[in-house]
């Protein structure tokens, strides 16, 4: 008897102990916010771009106001999905001749395409307060993958009427004979108008 009460508590001993050696279970990970949709403010929202004139000076416009939507969680970086419009008809230089020349046939052909559309796919985390953003640009009727480097975004704003707001900067930069704005006015030192166009977005986006 005594063996067999002796061979009963090692055996006790030793699945207690076995049970004591397993790895506790990890906590079940936590859900990810679900991203929702925010609206573009376009009252506090802007385009800009600038582009060489003649080689030496820097022309800047405003490319009309902008619109869509902004798919976010309010934290995380990474479940931002934008999906913009800017209307070109409005584009603006400040020189009512050359707008009428961007908004020709040479440049933007606005009857025909009025609007710039730009639909994010995915997004490259950068550090802090800054991340890139690749997606399809659409302009002139051409389609063509390009990132942005993105400033922000904020920290959400909660405001009087229980909505809240978060804003951003994103900028980048194309050659616009790739979407086939082929103006190309020469002049002994090239083209009248640069290549490289770079084009500036400030957001505000509200929920």
């Amino acid at each position: 008897m005594r063996s067999l009460s002796a061979a009963l508590f090692l055996a006790c001993l030793t699945a207690a102990t076995l049970v004591a050696q397993q790895p506790a279970a990890s906590p079940s990970a936590q859900p990810r916010p679900a991203a929702t949709t925010w609206k573009v403010d376009s009252a506090h929202s802007s385009a800009g771009f600038s582009v060489k004139h003649m080689m030496v000076a820097t022309v800047r416009g405003t490319l009309g106001p902008i619109s869509g939507t902004v798919d976010y969680d309010g934290k995380d970086v990474s479940t931002i999905r934008a999906d913009i419009s800017i209307d070109v008809t409005k584009i603006n230089t400040g020189n009512e001749s050359r707008d009428k020349d961007l908004r020709d046939t040479g440049f933007f052909e606005v009857t025909k395409y009025p609007t710039m559309k730009f639909k994010s796919k995915r997004i490259e985390p950068g550090t802090p307060g800054q991340f890139k953003m690749i997606g399809d640009l659409t302009m002139h009727g051409v389609t063509k993958e390009v990132t942005l480097d993105v400033e922000g975004p904020s920290p959400v704003v909660k405001v009087q009427n229980g909505g809240q707001k978060v804003g951003a900067t994103a900028t980048t930069k194309v050659n616009r004979r790739d979407f086939g704005l082929n103006y190309n006015n020469m002049i002994e030192a090239g083209a009248v108008v640069g290549d490289q166009v770079t084009v500036t977005i400030d957001i505000e986006i509200n929920r």
